[in-house]
């Protein structure tokens, strides 16, 4: 059993909470995920089970596109409703074309600071530990690109908007900038991950649907990348982890044998005359 599935989690769950249950109901503990989505979140989350472990690195870096919900005029410590709040405004002076504005202006190439109520690590220590003993940190910042966002609704108290970003793009500290911008306070009451590159929400199952009968995405209707079949000959060259003479006029390519995915592998930085392996999954 080797390939990717899709869950739509629910609310107040972890993706580490879902990745154990799944292991559970599938009996292995080779089970992990492609891409946290915060307790609050909601949505797609593509889980890789046993050989598909092997392609997380490729799937994380997919682009993935959420719709979340703004409740205005609050602002919290953890920059979403469950947190404390630090900052409420009563006098909301916020109009539907100076919002949809201020959403297209994040359009492109973004700089963001990473939350401090996030994993990431600064001198070898999580943010969440700095904010929870109350020490000061200098917060990261991260290049993202926000490719797409609408606004979908909009009210006096709230606004729901959709976005298409690429990996690593905290939700949270997009709404706190984009609320910045647009000089109003404001903070993430909502979010439902609705793609992760080719994979999309109504393809994804309930938890409780799993079983040891479940039906796994195959690995090679996982990855988006050009395929080579290859031979006997080939095949134990690849085994070995072997370089090959690059023939192939990709950067990045899949091999295949039998229809199963064996391999991954790229131009050699050192020689562009070689190919080497990335991942070599047999």
């Amino acid at each position: 059993m080797d390939g990717l599935l899709l869950i739509n989690k629910r609310e107040n769950m972890t993706s580490r909470d879902v990745v154990n249950i799944v292991s559970k109901k599938l009996g292995t503990k080779k089970v992990g995920h492609t891409g946290t989505l915060d307790p609050i979140a909601t949505g797609v989350l593509v889980l890789a089970v046993n050989k598909g472990l092997k392609i997380v690195e490729d799937v994380t870096a997919l682009d993935k596109e959420y719709v979340a919900e703004v409740t205005l005029g609050i602002e919290t410590d953890t920059l979403d409703i469950t947190g404390n709040i630090l900052k409420k405004q009563d006098d909301i002076k916020l109009d539907k074309e100076l919002l949809e504005n201020t959403l297209k202006s994040f359009i492109g190439k973004y700089n963001m600071k990473v939350p401090i109520y996030s994993a990431v690590k600064v001198n070898g220590k999580k943010l969440y530990e700095y904010a929870r003993n109350n020490e000061k940190v200098d917060l990261p910042i991260k290049q993202v690109f926000i490719y797409d966002i609408k606004l979908l609704d909009f009210n006096s108290n709230k606004f729901i908007f959709k976005c298409c970003v690429s990996k690593g793009t905290y939700i949270r500290s997009l709404i706190y900038d984009i609320c910045s911008r647009a000089n109003v306070l404001g903070t993430m009451s909502s979010l439902k991950r609705i793609k992760q590159g080719k994979f999309d929400i109504s393809n994804s199952i309930d938890i409780d649907e799993v079983d040891e009968n479940t039906k796994l995405i195959p690995l090679i209707d996982a990855i988006d990348l050009p395929k080579v079949q290859v031979d006997d000959y080939l095949l134990n060259k690849i085994k070995n982890g072997s370089k090959l003479e690059n023939r192939y006029n990709y950067d990045k390519f899949a091999f295949i044998y039998n229809n199963d995915l064996i391999a991954i592998y790229v131009v050699d930085p050192k020689d562009n005359k070689k190919v080497k392996p990335k991942k070599v999954l047999i």
